[in-house]
């Protein structure tokens, strides 16, 4: 009897414990994990759409930057245009990214680039068969060669084009010419 006397209290004792050391480690998981990260807002594009998107009627210029996520150049000159982008956009230009990545990609591996990048500008991807009709309507001498930066003025003509990896600085100097204009 006595016995029991000592170990249904010291039983009692251990068994609270652990319950409340169980329900520390969960709150602790539980606040350690991060909230979920809404992932960048793609929209897919075609033909038409990109030619409405180049010829729209606007007020200032358009930077228009054609990229993919398996294109390393592209990969690797990115983070200068988003730090381009919080420079001049909106009230220098506008920037729209167009991807060239699969549409399949379109909610999976091109919004978690942008997200990554921390991009907000808006982001298209190109949804056609054949590309070589949008490539020519943006530029008849551009080869579908990434990345790919087009820089118009207000009435849609091209002031810059560069293919492959960009001198950002030769781009934010033709932006600030135009924007001087």
């Amino acid at each position: 009897m006595r016995l029991s006397r000592i170990f249904l209290p010291v039983g009692l004792t251990v068994l609270l414990v652990s319950f409340a050391v169980t329900a520390q480690r969960k709150s602790r998981t539980a606040k350690s994990v991060p909230p979920a990260v809404a992932l960048a807002k793609v929209e897919a594009i075609n033909t038409e759409g990109l030619k409405n998107l180049i010829q729209k009627p606007r007020t200032k210029a358009l930077l228009l930057n054609f990229w993919a996520t398996w294109c390393d150049p592209c990969r690797e000159e990115f983070p200068e245009l988003v730090k381009l982008d919080s420079e001049f956009r909106p009230a220098t230009m506008d920037f729209v990214t167009v991807s060239l990545d699969d549409v399949e990609d379109i909610k999976t591996k091109v919004p978690k680039f942008l997200t990554n990048m921390k991009a907000t500008m808006p982001a298209y991807l190109l949804s056609v068969s054949d590309p070589e009709p949008a490539i020519n309507a943006v530029d008849p001498s551009w080869q579908g060669d990434l990345p790919a930066t087009f820089l118009y003025n207000e009435k849609g003509e091209i002031i810059f084009k560069h293919f492959g990896r960009l001198d950002t600085n030769e781009l934010r100097e033709a932006i600030k010419k135009l924007a001087a204009n």
